[in-house]
């Protein structure tokens, strides 16, 4: 797939299937590494880290994140800025410590099932607070499936919007996170030094 700045429709065989659902997918920096989006017509559908690498271009990640989107979403894939501007500045927002609750919408089809349930539960954590993966699991439904917690974390297609960096050990102690440990310190303490905790 060749870089097209102005966007471009990729995926198949490069025609959109008619009436395929539109996705954009493009790429952002921010303080915990830069970051792959990709948004639907319902909301966004993946906010993943990606390889350190030069933001506001099509490099590999971009596309083959796009590739991914047109595997498993849609043939109309376009890789541009412009339609995920929005996205783009309230993340911007959020690392400034001026914006605590997003207004971008989740696309959820990529989750069912407890899985669901525990990335709902989660999205649902306030601000500055955290959860345990125990806390998460009673709330879903399933008190004893903690470790299905973990791996629905694990799996969470939109990091960030859904804030599985909220949700930490029994006892306190951190975690793991898909961003990487010092990603999930980072975030953490962005939050308590907004919120006062």
């Amino acid at each position: 797939m060749a870089e097209d700045l102005n966007g471009r429709t990729v995926g198949g065989d490069g025609v959109p299937a008619a009436g395929a659902e539109a996705v954009w997918v493009w790429d952002t920096d921010s303080p915990v590494g830069r970051l792959g989006l990709a948004l639907t017509e319902a909301g966004l559908r993946r906010l993943c880290f990606l390889p350190p690498g030069v933001a506001g271009r099509a490099d590999a990640e971009v596309e083959a994140l796009a590739a991914t989107m047109a595997e498993t979403v849609s043939s109309q894939v376009t890789v541009a800025a412009a339609p995920l501007d929005g996205v783009r500045r309230q993340l911007d927002d959020y690392f400034a410590g001026r914006l605590r609750d997003f207004t971008v919408g989740v696309d959820w089809r990529a989750s069912a099932g407890f899985y669901r349930r525990a990335l709902e539960v989660t999205a649902a954590i306030p601000y500055g607070r955290t959860r345990s993966y125990a806390g998460v699991a009673a709330i879903a439904g399933s008190p004893r499936a903690a470790r299905a917690v973990g791996t629905a974390m694990a799996t969470n297609p939109v990091a960030l919007l859904v804030p599985c960096h909220r949700v930490v050990r029994t006892g306190g102690s951190r975690g793991p996170y898909g961003g990487g440990t010092a990603a999930k310190d980072l975030l953490l303490d962005l939050e308590a030094s907004v919120s006062g905790d």
